[in-house]
């Protein structure tokens, strides 16, 4: 059933929780750098998320674990010059909060003070109890994240869905619990059965942001270079191309190569 949506100046985790309690879903996309931000902004997306991934996406790496919290910072600070509504959850790095709750306050602080960025984002539950709570205490939004947690990657040693086990799944509705009694604003759940995720969306208050977690769930997330098809080599199940940039760019490449070389390009009309 869809639900009328509300009009926000400006979206902040309080926004959220209003949105699930309507039953309106919460759009979120990824954004690395100012020009995309500004896009994505402008077309209304609720959350923008600088997420590790930008060590994939625009570094080039094979996993999320080589980026630095001095590059999360400078990707977060270009986001935020370009924001007027949305709220911006800035992943916390590999590294810089799993073993020492003092080591993730300082982190988080750092991104707060240095980015301007709204609320930050850490994977894992129970493990990272302690550097959530230490973070929350200081007055910083969390937003959680369970499931395929890519910062795991070599724990796991797989990209495959996760909490298909009875196990695993009774972990992560317990983690997802403590998250939100902890005082997490929201979740995001990835790779996860769709059945399991509705379970959590709808024993939990907070919402639930899925990603290949079906569509009961209290919103959802792609990264932005995916959706856009600017990438074409990852093909998972849960993702949708709304475009197809990647062939798109290379056609425009390809003709302005073509315009140079033929002396096309700059035209009469195209000079001073």
């Amino acid at each position: 059933m869809s639900v009328a949506k509300k009009e926000y100046k400006r979206i902040t985790v309080k926004s959220l929780t209003e949105m699930k309690n309507r039953g309106e879903k919460i759009s979120m996309l990824t954004a690395y750098d100012y020009t995309m931000a500004k896009i994505v902004d402008g077309a209304g997306i609720d959350v923008i998320l600088v997420g590790d991934s930008a060590s994939n996406v625009m570094a080039g790496h094979e996993t999320t674990l080589p980026i630095t919290l001095d590059q999360m910072i400078y990707h977060a600070s270009s986001v935020i010059r370009a924001i007027d509504r949305a709220l911006v959850v800035v992943d916390l790095p590999f590294g810089s909060y799993q073993s020492d709750p003092k080591e993730a306050l300082r982190s988080a602080i750092r991104i707060m003070k240095e980015s301007g960025g709204h609320a930050i984002k850490v994977e894992g539950g129970k493990e990272i109890k302690e550097s959530v709570k230490r973070i929350l205490h200081a007055g910083i939004p969390v937003m959680g994240h369970l499931g395929l947690t890519p910062q795991s990657i070599y724990k796991f040693g797989t990209y495959t869905v996760r909490a298909k086990e009875e196990a695993e799944a009774a972990k992560l509705k317990e983690d997802a619990l403590m998250l939100e009694k902890a005082g997490c604003f929201a979740i995001v759940l990835e790779k996860v059965p769709a059945k399991l995720a509705q379970e959590v969306a709808e024993s939990l208050t907070i919402p639930i942001i899925g990603i290949g977690a079906g569509g009961g769930v209290d919103g959802q997330v792609l990264v932005t270079h995916d959706m856009l098809g600017m990438t074409h080599e990852f093909n998972p199940r849960f993702l949708r191309r709304y475009l197809d940039m990647y062939t798109s760019m290379t056609d425009a490449f390809k003709q302005y190569a073509t315009d140079v070389k033929s002396q096309d390009f700059p035209n009469e009309s195209e000079q001073y």
